[in-house]
C-alpha cells in the first residue's frame, strides 16, 4: 500500500493550488460546500483523514473535469486509508505511528542512528530496556505490551521478503555510549549482524571514530529518509528530537538532509567491515561486562 500519510501531503498540496487558482479563500470555499473553515485549514494542511464527499463537493465547486476526477479521487481514497498501525490507537506512541506509515509506503529507507539502535531491528529484550530507562524519567503515554508488539510488526514488515531497500549508518560513538544491560545489548549487537547477513535488502554500516573532516554535513540529529515507487510522491525526511520529530517535506531542506546522510555513508565502513566491527564490539563489551 501506498503511505497514507504521503498522499495526505499530495492531496493538501494539489487542492490548495486548486483553490488558489480559482481565487477563492478557505473561508470562501468553506462556505460553498456548508463546512468549517478549520476543516478545509485541516485538509490542506494535511492534518486529517479527508472525507470522500468533501473531496467530492471540493472537485464540483473548482470545476475540476471529468477526466480528473478519478485521479483526485483515487489520491483522496489513498490518503483516508488506515493501516495495521491504527489498531493500536493512542497505545503504541504517536511517533512509532508516523514513522510505520511512512515505512509502509516506501521503497527505500535510509536511516542515520547516532545513538540508539534502530526500531527495525530492535529485539523484545532491548526494546524493554529501553523502555525501562523511559519509564524511570517520565510517565509513560504508551502502553508498554502495545508498543512491544507495535515495534516487532514495523520489524516484520521491513523485513519481510518483498520489503523495502534498508540501509542504516550507526555512529561508534553511540554505539559504545550503550544503555540497558551489558547482555541484552550485546545480544542486540549479534541480533543486527545476523538481521543483515540474512537479508539482501537490508545494508548496516559503521561511522568510525576516526574519519575524513565531516564538519558541517554532519547530520544534526538521528535521519530517516523515505523514498516513494510512485514519483509523484515527495522524498519523506524525518529528524529525530528528544521531544518531537520533524517532517521536512521542503526539497531545498530534503536535499540538504540528503547530502548529509550521503557523507555519513561514504565517509563509514564497509557493509563487511561494518558486520565485523559490531561482532567485535559485541565480544568486547561482553568481555569487559564479564
Amino acid at each position: 500500500m501506498s503511505s497514507p500519510y504521503v498522499r495526505r501531503r499530495r492531496l493538501a498540496i494539489e487542492l490548495r493550488a486548486l483553490r488558489e487558482a480559482h481565487g477563492l479563500t478557505a473561508d470562501e470555499l468553506a462556505a460553498r460546500i456548508h463546512q468549517s473553515r478549520i476543516k478545509i485549514s485541516k485538509l490542506e494542511n494535511a492534518h486529517t483523514r479527508p472525507d470522500l464527499s468533501d473531496v467530492m463537493n471540493i472537485l464540483r465547486v473548482l470545476e475540476v473535469p471529468d477526466a480528473e476526477w478519478r485521479r483526485y479521487m483515487e489520491l483522496a481514497a489513498d490518503a483516508a486509508q488506515k493501516g495495521w498501525w491504527d489498531k493500536y490507537g493512542d497505545a503504541m506512541g504517536e511517533r512509532q505511528r508516523v514513522y510505520a506509515d511512512l515505512e509502509s509506503g516506501a521503497d527505500i529507507i535510509r536511516e542515520y542512528h547516532p545513538g540508539l539502535l534502530p526500531g527495525p531491528m530492535q529485539t523484545p529484550e532491548y526494546i524493554l530496556a529501553l523502555i525501562q530507562l523511559t519509564q524511570a524519567a517520565r510517565p509513560l503515554k504508551y502502553s508498554v505490551d502495545r508498543l512491544v508488539q507495535a515495534r516487532l510488526q514495523r520489524k516484520g514488515q521491513i523485513l519481510r521478503a518483498n520489503g523495502p531497500r534498508y540501509e542504516v549508518v550507526l555512529d561508534e560513538v553511540g554505539l559504545r555510549r550503550y544503555s540497558g544491560p551489558a547482555d541484552v545489548y550485546v545480544a542486540q549487537l549479534h541480533h543486527i549482524v545476523e538481521v543483515a547477513e540474512s537479508n539482501s535488502h537490508v545494508a548496516v554500516r559503521v561511522l568510525p571514530l576516526r574519519t575524513a573532516p565531516i564538519g558541517e554535513l554532519m547530520p544534526r540529529a538521528q535521519l530517516s529518509v523515505y523514498t516513494f515507487p510512485d514519483p509523484a510522491d515527495p522524498t519523506i525526511v524525518v529528524e529525530a528530537t528528544v521531544a518531537t520529530d520533524l517532517i521536512v517535506t521542503e526539497s531545498a531542506e530534503v536535499a540538504a538532509n540528503l547530502r548529509r546522510y550521503d557523507h555519513v555513508r561514504d565517509a563509514a565502513l564497509s557493509e563487511v567491515s561494518s558486520l565485523s566491527f559490531l561482532g567485535s564490539l559485541a565480544d568486547e563489551i561482553s568481555s569487559t561486562a564479564g
